[in-house]
């Protein structure tokens, strides 16, 4: 019997960790279940992904152009980072050197640093500019392994510099984020500049952006603040997201899951209450143990009470110019593992399937599967634990991001 055409075979997998299962987040013990297959093998045609199974049956099956043997070594499903601030310009060095001085991330701010000054950089450069350097970033992401990112806008504070953001984030091949409510401008009176974030921002933002954002502390935006905000975003048909107790417990937990937001994210500051209104809803908590290390703080989302209330759990990296210059998701694995004690079975489930429905990509990628987008990952190890036990190091051999191979640093 003549064997089917497909585009590429990626076969002789030692482990392949599909995370097939139920089309939905992962919760609890669901977080450590990796499917995995032995010498699996994964046939592609035209980016999607034909079969997963025994790389000996799919090579009778299958009639590939090309083959990629991963010779014993381990592959996943490609990385999904689901909360980055990619579209940015220039850097805040100058804060890292206060910050080691014992500055705060709240006093640098203060004193006219933080998100502002991010603001003034972003509205300087030019719409090409920002472009050539969020491409940049997604290249080093992907050559990590992360082949779906979310970027949020939110360095421009005005229509016009926050849609140049969307549309920058776009481009780049990112799910686009709406985060006009990151930061009141200098200058503005805060509850006149909701009022323009809900009245002249979100009708033009829900052209483009997928979902909408709010900075919810009690110094930057309130509850009701942050309430009013997602509503009319609701309305105007984007999905909702949410900062919630970064800093203290305001409530943010509870007003994710009480507007069904897709995911609340850093929860350093959650309480029990919220952890509970979370599992209620369904909503995913995305951890971003990046910016507690980057900050020099020793407060950590709670992740193990998180997974086990039954709440599903997501990774990211928070990468931005100010509070988290990592852009490694493998490297967020490993603080996961070693600060918020998570087991790696745990972590592997955070950047991908879980990740994935935080962006609204659960039916496309984080698993590998049949019918979903052919992004997968060969690693340089033969198990799964090293990736995130090799502290640093980029352990990703080949990227396949849509079918095609677009990182490979060993040939095969």
């Amino acid at each position: 019997m003549a064997r089917l055409p497909a585009d590429l075979l990626v076969a002789n997998a030692g482990s392949l960790l599909t995370l097939a299962g139920p089309a939905r987040p992962r919760a609890g013990r669901e977080l450590s279940e990796l499917a995995i297959l032995p010498d699996g093998a994964v046939a592609v045609k035209a980016g999607k992904i034909l079969a997963v199974g025994p790389s000996a049956e799919l090579r009778r099956t299958y009639s590939a152009k090309k083959t990629l043997d991963a010779r014993g070594a381990v592959v996943t499903p490609g990385l999904v980072d689901p909360h980055t601030h990619l579209v940015f310009a220039g850097n805040r060095a100058a804060e890292f050197e206060l910050r080691a001085a014992g500055k705060t991330y709240e006093e640098i701010a203060r004193d006219g640093g933080g998100i502002q000054a991010s603001v003034e950089s972003l509205r300087a450069a030019s719409k090409a500019e920002l472009l050539k350097l969020a491409r940049s970033r997604v290249r080093l992401m992907l050559e990590h392994g992360t082949t779906t990112v979310e970027a949020k806008s939110g360095y421009g504070l005005t229509l016009e510099d926050e849609m140049k953001s969307i549309e920058v984030a776009r481009d780049a091949g990112c799910v686009p984020t709406f985060l006009g409510a990151h930061e009141t401008p200098a200058g503005r009176d805060r509850a006149g500049y909701v009022r323009e974030v809900i009245d002249a921002m979100i009708p033009r933002a829900a052209t483009l952006a997928k979902f909408c954002d709010v900075f919810c502390e009690p110094e930057v935006f309130s509850v009701d603040d942050a309430r009013a905000i997602l509503e009319a975003a609701r309305r105007a048909g984007m999905g909702l997201k949410l900062h919630a107790e970064e800093f203290r417990a305001s409530g943010g937990a509870e007003l994710a899951a009480d507007l069904g937001a897709v995911s609340a994210d850093h929860l350093m500051a959650v309480t029990d209450r919220g952890i509970r209104a979370l599992k209620r809803a369904g909503t995913i908590a995305v951890l971003l143990p990046g910016t507690s290390v980057f900050l020099g703080g020793s407060k950590y989302a709670p992740a193990r009470r998180l997974i086990d209330e039954g709440v599903a759990v997501a990774l990211g990296t928070d990468f931005n110019p100010g509070s988290c210059t990592a852009f490694s998701l493998p490297l967020i694995m490993t603080l996961a593992c070693t600060q918020l004690r998570m087991s790696t079975a745990e972590a592997w489930t955070a950047v991908t399937v879980n990740a994935a429905y935080a962006v609204g990509q659960g039916a496309k990628a984080g698993t590998l599967e049949p019918g979903k987008r052919a992004d997968l990952v060969v690693w340089d190890a033969t198990d799964p634990r090293e990736i995130p036990y090799s502290f640093g190091a980029n352990l990703a051999r080949q990227v396949v991001r849509a079918g095609k191979i677009e990182v490979d640093w060993k040939p095969s």
